[in-house]
């Protein structure tokens, strides 16, 4: 039998723990953009229209640190640095999935 948590703690609750990691804006975009393979900063800021580059690169920083994300960097002139997703990130995706399915199904379409 399910039964309520009386607090939902992500200290304590798995569900309020995965809430506070995707449920940041920005980072279902940046997953769904990531699971397409390795992009640049400016990839990603041209997908999410509306991002400043300050919070992409602050939510970038905070996917890495929760270990979702992986910072590449390659010594050229210029410098390019990639972003991909990790195993941990890439086991979010059936999220995604779910997410744009539900929004296929139940959200009026937005043009």
């Amino acid at each position: 039998m399910r039964t309520m948590n009386p607090v939902h703690e992500s200290t304590s609750c798995a569900v309020a723990a995965c809430a506070e990691i995707i449920g940041a804006k920005w980072t279902a975009l940046l997953v769904h953009d990531l699971s397409e393979g390795p992009r640049r900063f400016s990839q990603l800021e041209h997908s999410c229209a509306g991002i400043s580059p300050r919070t992409l690169s602050e939510r970038l920083r905070a996917l890495e640190d929760e270990g979702i994300v992986e910072r590449h960097s390659y010594p050229e002139s210029p410098p390019r640095v990639e972003y991909e997703l990790t195993q941990k990130g890439e086991s979010l995706l059936p999220i995604i999935d779910a997410m744009r399915e539900f929004g296929h199904d139940w959200l009026p379409c937005r043009h």
